[in-house]
């Protein structure tokens, strides 16, 4: 591989729409969300800088490692949960179309988002910890709750649109804004499906503080801990990325800056309907979540299926 063509893939990975860019606006809406949040609750909230401060304090505090633990695993474990996300991101149509877009890019940004995840609950497993543990088994019964109901969401737009290509999908609702109204169970859907996927109110079961002190997170520390945070703050980019792009036509077919100003805002709008959730309602049990999901999400997803197939139909 010659210079000139390892710099701009290096550029890609570590600055945009890599790794930078991901930490960046992910500090960004944490802080976002915490200051709604907090505007919500009729509080003063964090300064602007909160999120990197806490990053910089965690990075430089020692990391301890359970002596009885698979020590592998537990170090690497933040870094594949990484750089799932990043990859993942690759695919997604930021400023303007994916970097990388395939035909079935979707399904393989479903399968990436959920390996950190796994990793959550890996984590938790090889710490022998009993908060850790159960920690770990709640994140592992939770994702199979709320998977089905966000995959089958996604599928709806992909039908209706014709392809399995996350740029085409959104181009095409950008084509056709009308056929977004007809979207907007999946959506309700796919947002409360995302709230499970980011483990938060009222879906933060697997990290309960008053009941398991830190969840699958217990015994973890230092830098360790700090990448951790940091993979779900990228994933929380990535996962709105993906919601904006699969159900409100992404750039909406603009690109360079504008681009950029349209996808920021439409995502902070995404984050504030995710805060709105978090604030109004509060912690379900993990048996609620999974109940929900099967017997009220999962079927409003067929529904939502079969509407588009039929909306296909007509359109064809």
């Amino acid at each position: 591989m010659t210079i000139d063509s390892t710099l701009p893939a290096l550029t890609y990975i570590l600055v945009f729409p890599g790794f930078t860019f991901l930490a960046v606006y992910g500090f960004f809406l944490q802080w976002f969300d915490r200051k709604l949040s907090a505007v919500m609750q009729n509080r003063v909230g964090p300064p602007w800088y909160q999120a990197l401060a806490d990053f910089i304090k965690l990075l430089a505090k020692e990391v301890i490692v359970p002596e009885v633990c698979d020590t592998v695993m537990f170090k690497v474990l933040p870094y594949f949960a990484m750089a799932a996300v990043m990859t993942s991101v690759f695919m997604l149509p930021v400023w303007t179309d994916a970097l990388y877009a395939f035909q079935g890019d979707l399904i393989v940004v479903i399968y990436l988002l959920t390996i950190p995840t796994v990793t959550f609950f890996l984590a938790g497993w090889s710490s022998t910890s009993p908060y850790a543990t159960i920690g770990a088994m709640r994140v592992l019964t939770q994702l199979f709750a709320y998977e089905v109901p966000l995959m089958l969401a996604l599928i709806g737009p992909a039908i209706l649109a014709g392809t399995w290509n996350i740029s085409e999908i959104a181009g095409f609702f950008t084509n056709n804004k009308l056929y977004m109204l007809a979207q907007i169970p999946g959506l309700i859907i796919a947002l409360l499906a995302l709230q499970g996927k980011l483990e938060r109110v009222p879906f933060d079961i697997p990290h309960a503080k008053n009941e398991i002190v830190g969840g699958q997170f217990t015994e973890y520390s230092g830098r360790l801990l700090a990448f951790f945070y940091l993979a779900i703050d990228m994933e929380m980019v990535v996962g709105v990325a993906l919601v904006n792009a699969v159900f409100l036509g992404g750039t909406l077919g603009t690109a360079g800056l504008l681009g950029m100003a349209v996808f920021l805002a439409k995502t902070m709008a995404i984050v504030f309907l995710l805060t709105l959730v978090k604030v109004a309602m509060g912690r379900v049990r993990i048996d609620q979540m999974v109940r929900g999901c099967w017997q009220i999400l999962a079927p409003l997803c067929l529904a939502q299926i079969l509407f588009d197939i039929f909306l296909k139909f007509k359109l064809g």
